[in-house]
């Protein structure tokens, strides 16, 4: 079953197999290592949400998908799995297509990419799959691991498969939403939920790539956690030593709970 895509049918709850490729229009990723899941339900939400928004799908029916792939996933091992709605004759369809996990990176190499932000979708996870695959490879092919995409006037806005976070003295910087077109990262809302239970201060900014020369810098997502960024390719910008980032990733570890426990209510 590992590595395959699987069709799931709302008529009698079964999945069944399919090939692999093909175009999906909305898709959500999560690790899940020996069965545990960091903020599950924010997934689910994540998924149900932009399902509804942008092909008026119930949010109860993304939810019973969710519940049904849950199932499938092993109880052991490290996998990735991917939630998938896409439009076969003219009907929403969800796929599900479970992946092993690749082993976690310790950091990342980031390039800032020099072109307009194409996204049709910035909110939505999936529409912009392709487009974001293209500038994400053209990052590999100079040295990087990942790229992070500018707004029309330069200010950083995240990458291709993370978002950023950054440092200041004690204070834990995220881009500011109210200025910037973001997607919901799950793991972005985590971290900061992490801070403020801390007691450590947040703050929201729109920086130029150059104002973060110096500090430590996080890429984040759902399948590494907390990547420091430790170059920035091809820009005369020095990243900052990450003393902090193991602590926190251990903190955002501890919040990982059964898959079963975090109900898909959606």
């Amino acid at each position: 079953m590992a590595g395959r895509r699987w069709r799931w049918s709302e008529t009698d709850g079964t999945f069944s197999g399919i090939p692999p490729g093909g175009p999906v229009d909305v898709i959500d990723s999560w690790l899940v290592a020996e069965g545990r899941v960091v903020s599950l339900d924010a997934h689910v939400d994540r998924f149900s949400t932009t399902c509804a928004a942008l092909f008026s799908v119930p949010r109860e029916r993304a939810s019973a998908f969710m519940r049904a792939a849950l199932q499938r996933i092993p109880a052991t091992g490290r996998w990735f799995p991917r939630a998938e709605l896409t439009v076969l004759d003219g009907e929403p369809t969800f796929q599900l297509w479970l992946r092993p996990a690749p082993a976690r990176g310790a950091s990342v190499r980031v390039w800032v990419y020099d072109g307009a932000d194409r996204r049709r979708h910035p909110s939505a996870k999936g529409p912009d799959l392709d487009w974001l695959t293209e500038v994400r490879s053209a990052a590999r092919q100079r040295g990087a691991d990942e790229a992070v995409v500018l707004s029309a006037d330069g200010r950083l806005i995240e990458g291709t498969t993370t978002s950023l976070l950054w440092w200041r003295g004690d204070t834990l910087y995220a881009p500011d939403a109210t200025r910037l077109d973001l997607l919901p990262s799950v793991t972005r809302k985590t971290l900061l939920r992490i801070a403020a239970g801390a007691g450590t201060r947040v703050d929201y900014e729109c920086p130029r790539p150059q104002e973060l020369a110096g500090l430590e810098t996080w890429a984040v997502n759902a399948l590494h956690g907390i990547r420091p960024v430790r170059e920035w390719t091809g820009a005369a910008i020095t990243a900052g030593p990450a003393p902090r980032a193991a602590g926190w990733q251990r903190r955002l570890d501890a919040l990982a709970s059964d898959r079963h426990e975090e109900r898909a209510t959606g």
